[in-house]
């Protein structure tokens, strides 16, 4: 079976570099490879079921790898607005809230379709339950051996995921080991955008609640990383889209450390010391298990009122000063342990992979491989939650269509 090109994977980077790869040359073609019963999985529970597709904020500080400036070219010439018109075309308009991109539809599942539409349209042949277990170079030529059937192409893209998700969303990590076998350097692999499990005294007691706060991971009193917005407390730890911004060093740092939670970052903790002494004069009246309501959630104030020692059933009368200033400071510095992460089944994507000095940053393709290329995931370059990843997949697989389509001498439209 002899292709122009073979992708592996068929998720966003490879349905995306498939669909391109067809609209700009119609004869060439194209073979998608993909283990899972059915293209896009992964893409259709991105967002929560909404897949947030891009963001109009694409910097490169909310990017991460050892050689993070590898994506500035991909992310700078296919950009947003080239990723829009690409989407446009095939049926899918951008709506916003606030910087995130998002399908009119907010349903992921309708960007897989309509990946998997243009493509079954333009003729790309999409061979699924098909899990490649070789890749083998014969004769200037790349043959990839699934299981008994063996294919051969001049040029293949290697648009498989890392870890992520696990062997439900076909994310096993064989590719990545393959690489290994042939060579290729990598970086290694942890869960990012993970919801963060710590010592389960105190979060038990809130599972469910959420509130705003910023929250800030430390190694020992070094600040690795803050975020604000919304946590929610869970019996294992904590979750929430500050959570899993912060999420990607722990598996890295591994070393003492903790998310302090700030309660009242618009405020100093001197500033809240003399709100609460003025608070305790005048709901004097109230039990303490009351004191908070109105201020801050009521059983996140209970906790924090038994965290220093306070009695709920006691009067507010007797609240003394040294008490409330250690209210206070536990208002800015709501500290938990943190003892891991849910790991890679729950993360939405993984940190690390394949070293991104191997390979070309305006082709994509593999220095010593001709032909070879890699998109998406499996580079070590991941993104911060927002629609980050899936722009990074979106510009590097243009990028290595575009490479393809260049070196097969095929003319771009653009």
């Amino acid at each position: 079976m002899v292709t122009d090109v073979i992708i592996i994977g068929g998720g966003a980077a490879g349905l995306c570099s498939a669909v391109y790869l067809k609209q700009k040359a119609p004869s060439l073609s194209v073979r998608v490879l993909e283990s899972l019963p059915r293209v896009g999985k992964k893409l259709a529970l991105t967002g929560n079921g909404r897949c947030n597709i891009s963001n109009k904020r694409i910097e490169l500080s909310r990017y991460h790898g050892e050689n993070v400036e590898f994506c500035q070219y991909a992310l700078d010439k296919y950009n947003i607005a080239f990723t829009q018109e690409f989407f446009e075309k095939i049926g899918v308009r951008f709506a916003f809230e606030g910087d995130k991109a998002f399908p009119a539809s907010f349903q992921a599942a309708s960007v897989v379709d309509c990946l998997r539409f243009a493509a079954e349209n333009l003729g790309v042949i999409i061979n699924t339950e098909t899990r490649v277990t070789n890749i083998q170079i014969a004769g200037g030529k790349y043959r990839v051996v699934a299981d008994k059937v063996s294919f051969m192409a001049s040029n293949i893209i290697i648009a498989a995921g890392l870890l992520s998700g696990g062997d439900r969303l076909g994310c096993d990590g064989t590719m990545l080991s393959l690489l290994k076998k042939a060579g290729f350097n990598t970086v290694k692999t942890t869960p990012a955008i993970v919801q963060v499990k710590t010592a389960t005294d105190v979060v038990k007691q809130l599972k469910g609640i959420k509130i705003n706060a910023l929250a800030t991971l430390k190694s020992g009193n070094r600040k690795i990383r803050e975020e604000f917005g919304e946590v929610l407390f869970c019996d294992y730890g904590l979750s929430g889209p500050p959570i899993l911004q912060v999420s990607r060093a722990i598996m890295r740092e591994q070393n003492n450390l903790k998310i302090e939670l700030d309660l009242m970052p618009e405020i100093s903790e001197n500033e809240i010391f003399d709100m609460l002494r003025q608070r305790a004069k005048r709901l004097f009246y109230l039990k303490l298990d009351e004191f908070f309501t109105g201020l801050l959630n009521k059983r996140v104030g209970q906790v924090i009122l038994k965290s220093v020692g306070c009695s709920l059933s006691d009067k507010v009368q007797a609240l003394e000063a040294e008490k409330i200033k250690k209210l206070a400071f536990l208002i800015k510095n709501f500290s938990f342990t943190v003892t891991g992460t849910t790991g890679f089944i729950n993360s939405q994507v993984t940190a690390g992979g394949i070293n991104t000095l191997q390979f070309d940053r305006e082709t994509m393709m593999s220095k010593s491989n001709k032909g070879l290329y890699c998109v998406g995931e499996i580079l070590d370059i991941d993104g911060d939650c927002g629609g980050f990843n899936l722009q990074w997949a979106w510009s590097s697989a243009f990028c290595a269509a575009e490479s393809v389509l260049k070196e097969m001498k095929y003319a771009s439209d653009k």
